[in-house]
């Protein structure tokens, strides 16, 4: 039984591995199951038996390089309760520079954003991947409002998550494109950083008394 199980899980993440190099060639909606099985060098009964159909596969390939929601909760919270906001800025620093150091991540952002037209067949994979980015900005919302009265007059913690969020989305989208624009590594902090100056009133005075400490 457990070799059976272990052969499964190769099958599996041939199947995920096959799919993530088919779409990032081909684009998603061009790549039919029948594609991945033969790349894979399995039936198309396999397929079925780890995923459901085309939407659960692409959304088992999000999920390889993903924060789950809960994750990310869990590790936004994990901060001294007087450092929520640099817990959210660590995080967006941390995920810019995860382009540079992770090939897979990096090519699955590239399908995800350059290679995938949410089809009819993909939307359930469109609706989960939707209600992902609802979580993260009501979560960055969430934190915001307990520094809500450290927001430049006129901000309201929604118009700055939803600022935080187009920045990072913004970021990924252009590096994914070109990835002579920027550094991941270098410059993450650099490209961050403003928006969150632009947002909190006393930023540099926090981020120095986090960096100093």
């Amino acid at each position: 039984m457990r070799r059976t199980k272990e052969d499964a899980e190769k099958t599996r993440l041939a199947l995920l591995a096959s799919a993530e190099k088919l779409f990032l060639d081909k684009g998603v909606a061009h790549t039919s199951l029948d594609q991945i099985a033969r790349d894979a060098g399995v039936t198309r009964g396999a397929v079925y038996w780890h995923f459901q159909n085309k939407a659960h596969l692409f959304h088992e390939m999000l999920n390889q390089v993903r924060l789950p929601p809960e994750l990310i909760t869990e590790r936004l919270c994990d901060y001294n309760q007087q450092q929520p906001l640099l817990a959210l800025r660590n995080l967006c620093v941390e995920a810019i520079q995860a382009l540079g150091r992770e090939a897979q991540k990096r090519r699955i952002m590239t399908i995800l954003l350059h290679r995938c037209e949410f089809t009819e067949d993909l939307r359930e994979a469109e609706e989960r991947h939707h209600a992902f980015i609802n979580q993260f900005i009501d979560l960055c919302e969430q934190l915001l409002e307990r520094s809500a009265s450290s927001l430049w007059p006129g901000l309201t913690p929604r118009i700055a998550a939803l600022s935080l969020h187009a920045l990072l989305v913004g970021l990924l989208t252009d590096w994914t494109r070109d990835s002579s624009l920027y550094d991941p590594e270098a410059d993450s902090a650099a490209l961050i950083d403003p928006l969150f100056r632009g947002l909190i009133r006393d930023w540099d005075a926090r981020l120095q008394a986090a960096q100093s400490g």
